[in-house]
């Protein structure tokens, strides 16, 4: 089952002088592709949960003798349970957006710039990213005067904004050679082709102005694609 983010989560934290007690509630949304769709709002006590309201019965739960006697009380509380009734409402606005996003590829906001990084076997490198976008498969290859580059390539895996959509850097250590054209070629179910972002040379004064940072790239940290 996907999970929609939880509207809120509210933390509460209780404290002792022998030990900390705490407790949270979290509201959330969950669907099936089917578009089947539950609100629930749950609370917790030292990650025990105690109650919970569930919008497929239309009322509050509880797990313990105390709690039961509060969400009998919850239940007769006509004010409560339109309250729940708009949250399952907003549930579902959230739903029809969710969606409408994943059912629409996002192109990749591209930026191919120099890298702040200190290359181990060049003198310098570039770096590809691919911002934004959406499904996930993604794919980044680096061109010589539009031939593919096959060694000091360094690319990370498609990292999730938390939100549906991702983001990719792909990393090209070079030595400039006169004449010499380098390109990124994107390509992603957005596109109807692959995408070109050539680079424009830079003077080594410009490349100095860059900084250069005291990272190194490992092949170890960021995987070889």
């Amino acid at each position: 089952m996907l999970t929609v983010q939880s509207f809120f989560c509210l933390l509460f934290l209780f404290i002792s002088s022998a030990h900390a007690l705490y407790g949270y509630g979290l509201l959330r949304c969950q669907y099936t592709s089917a578009h089947d769709l539950v609100y629930l709002e749950q609370i917790y006590f030292n990650k025990v949960l105690l109650g919970q309201y569930n919008s497929t019965l239309g009322k509050y739960i509880g797990y313990t003798e105390k709690a039961k006697e509060i969400a009998d009380d919850l239940n007769k509380s006509q004010s409560f349970l339109e309250q729940e009734k708009k949250n399952f409402e907003k549930c579902r606005n959230h739903l029809q957006l969710t969606f409408d996003l994943l059912s629409k590829p996002e192109e990749p906001s591209v930026k191919l710039k120099p890298a702040e990084i200190q290359s181990s076997r060049h003198e310098k490198v570039l770096i590809c990213s691919g911002y934004n976008f959406y499904p996930k498969p993604i794919k980044i290859t680096w061109l010589k005067n539009g031939e593919k580059v096959t060694t000091d390539v360094l690319s990370t895996e498609e990292l999730s904004n938390g939100n549906f959509l991702y983001q990719i850097h792909s990393y090209l250590e070079f030595t400039p050679t006169p004449d010499e054209k380098i390109t990124c070629m994107v390509e992603h179910a957005s596109l109807s082709k692959p995408k070109l972002y050539d680079w424009e040379p830079m003077s080594e004064v410009e490349w100095n102005k860059i900084g250069v940072g005291t990272a190194t790239l490992l092949s170890g940290v960021i995987a070889n694609k």
